[in-house]
């Protein structure tokens, strides 16, 4: 078998305004739009935001997004904060940081409740460095 793509499908109570979070934030571009079930990407990465209640989903999983935290990595993470903080309708969750495991990140807060972390990999500490293979 071969996989052709992966991607998340978050599920949401307003798909078009969850949508356009990530169009006008981080710049995604619509791929397909039913409504109910919007398909965005960015370059070759993709996510999709599906209406939670919609019939295709199983009954008993018809439920919003709880604890999700999507990455976003990007090769400036600087640009890209500066740019979110010039957008006074964003809130930022987490300031802009280095992590000794190897991040320079912020977190968004994101459509319903979601969480975006917009990262550039950097030179991890030495005690992380074993970590990554």
């Amino acid at each position: 078998m071969a996989v052709t793509s992966v991607y998340p499908v978050l599920m949401v109570v307003e798909v078009p305004s969850a949508a356009d979070f990530f169009r006008e934030v981080l710049n995604f571009e619509t791929v397909f739009d039913a409504g109910w079930y919007i398909s965005l990407r960015r370059g070759p990465h993709e996510l999709a935001l599906l209406a939670h209640d919609h019939p295709t989903v199983p009954a008993e999983r018809r439920s919003t997004v709880s604890g999700v935290l999507v990455n976003v990595e990007v090769d400036d993470v600087d640009a890209v904060h500066r740019a979110v903080v010039a957008r006074s309708e964003v809130r930022l969750l987490a300031p802009l940081r280095d992590e000794d495991f190897g991040q320079r990140h912020f977190i968004l807060d994101g459509p319903e409740g979601l969480m975006v972390d917009v990262i550039q990999p950097i030179e991890p500490a030495a005690e992380f460095s074993a970590a990554y293979r």
